[in-house]
């Protein structure tokens, strides 16, 4: 019997191990997660009436991927969608908004363009060259940054642009590459001559009906996870056990647990992150691949209020920090206002980022949670002029585990996977520290990677 080890609990492990259930019955199948509890970076946490996402707290709906799995694990009568309404960006002059019809912070039109609180008429005017400017060097190993720069203008992008993006993908945006964000950008420049107009011919795909742009679940995001694990009843899963290392053994490996057991699998799916991919398989030929895989760091600060979630901006689902003065935080979603589900008394629920990219990271990383918690409540009464104190709060840190995709991954990406195709046959890379930060890439990922297996089973 052919023995898959799926390595790494999250949502693309999961996806990979879904999907092999699925399409083989004669299959045994094992996964592997650290953690007492599986999803990664979905986690629900439920504190009276409140709803608390300390992971990712949403799904893109656009993405063709994701309704057709919902659907089948059955969950699709559990679905809710966001909060429509205003996203800001925080400035020394205060909030000031986004404009509605963009993406990413993106113009998709002239209309979103002109409308804009954030840049000046010259910066306007400026970015009107992306109408002309034909794209005459730009591929998609090349820099986010400098691409937008070059067609949109400095200011557009510093102004309206880089804090929405740098608030999605971890990195400066000039350290982003294009494929490895938003390659559908360069695709428009150079199918209709324009980014702004690509976006405006597209902007169905982007912007959603009635706004309506993510997806959630009635008890939280946890609950994708619990059915998913649920669908994969034959698989034997381990939590809170420990992979620690990978051995060959002949044509097929050993995976060695932390609880004494060794597995023995022929094809090996490591869904984990990319420093214990490395640690696992400790080849002298691919660290030094892995450790030029960068990732960040952030801290999640959640503020439950006995304040009406009335109290917000009448039409605002949140604020990106621009770098106003007064303020710390990276950014603050109002979840209450975004995710009515978080909050059934309609009682007032934000969370608020601190990215390691912030000047004043290191001395918060420092911090108590206490502490952490003190400067969140800081942040909201300069904001929103709140001054309360939280009847909850919950502080999560995701150390290190936030990928970065400078302008060198995808080929580093490329080379590790040439490289285990020759001296580890059968083992593979999965999740969002190589290929995608967004769930239904992650999906997808899982999976290709079951695909891959099948493949190579139905070969032999």
């Amino acid at each position: 019997m052919t023995t898959t080890v799926v390595i790494g609990g999250g949502i693309t492990g999961l996806s990979a191990l879904y999907y092999l259930h699925k399409e083989s019955s004669e299959m045994e199948l094992f996964l592997i997660e650290a953690d007492p509890v599986l999803g990664g970076k979905i986690r629900t946490s439920k504190h009276g009436e409140f709803i608390m996402e300390t992971g990712a707290d949403s799904i893109v709906a656009r993405k063709g991927n994701v309704f057709p799995l919902i659907e089948e694990i059955g969950l699709k009568d559990e679905v809710v969608y966001n909060g429509t309404g205003t996203s800001y960006i925080y400035t020394d002059h205060g909030l000031k908004k986004i404009p509605a019809d963009s993406v990413f912070g993106i113009p998709a039109g002239i209309q979103s363009l002109v409308e804009s609180e954030l840049v000046s008429d010259q910066g306007k005017l400026e970015a009107l060259k992306d109408l002309y400017a034909p794209n005459e060097s730009f591929t998609k190993s090349d820099s986010l940054g400098l691409f937008l720069k070059a067609f949109l203008g400095e200011e557009l992008v510093q102004k309206q642009i880089a804090p929405v993006i740098s608030g999605v993908y971890s990195g400066e945006l000039d350290d982003l590459t294009i494929s490895s964000t938003l390659p559908f950008l360069l695709d428009y420049k150079n199918e209709y001559g324009s980014i702004i107009l690509g976006l405006h011919e597209n902007r169905h795909k982007y912007l959603g009906a009635a706004g309506k742009k993510f997806i959630s679940f009635k008890e939280g995001m946890s609950s994708f996870i619990d059915k998913m694990e649920e669908k994969a009843e034959r698989a034997r899963i381990y939590k809170g056990v420990q992979a620690e290392r990978i051995e060959r053994a002949g044509e097929r490996y050993n995976v060695y647990l932390g609880n004494g057991e060794t597995l023995q699998a022929d094809h090996i799916v490591l869904s984990s992150n990319s420093g214990q991919a490395k640690a696992l398989l400790n080849d002298e030929e691919l660290t030094p691949y892995f450790k030029r895989l960068y990732t960040k760091s952030m801290i999640s600060v959640y503020l439950a209020f006995d304040v009406p979630d009335a109290s917000l901006p009448s039409d605002g689902t949140g604020f990106i920090n621009s770098g106003g003065e007064g303020l710390i935080c990276d950014a603050c979603t109002w979840s209450s206002r975004k995710w009515e589900h978080t909050s059934k008394e309609r009682q007032l629920l934000v969370r608020l980022f601190y990215k390691s990219s912030n000047p004043s990271y290191e001395a918060l990383s420092e911090m108590t949670d206490d502490d952490l918690k003190h400067t969140a409540v800081q942040d909201i009464a300069a904001s929103l002029n709140i001054h309360a104190a939280p009847v909850e709060a919950i502080v999560t840190k995701w150390l290190n585990n936030m990928p970065n995709y400078h302008l060198e991954h995808r080929q580093i990406v490329d080379t590790l996977e040439r490289k285990l195709e020759k001296s580890w046959p059968g083992v593979q890379l999965a999740g969002c520290s190589y290929y995608g930060v967004g769930i239904p890439d992650c999906i997808m990922k899982g999976k290709e990677a079951a695909d891959n297996i099948l493949s190579r089973v139905g070969a032999k």
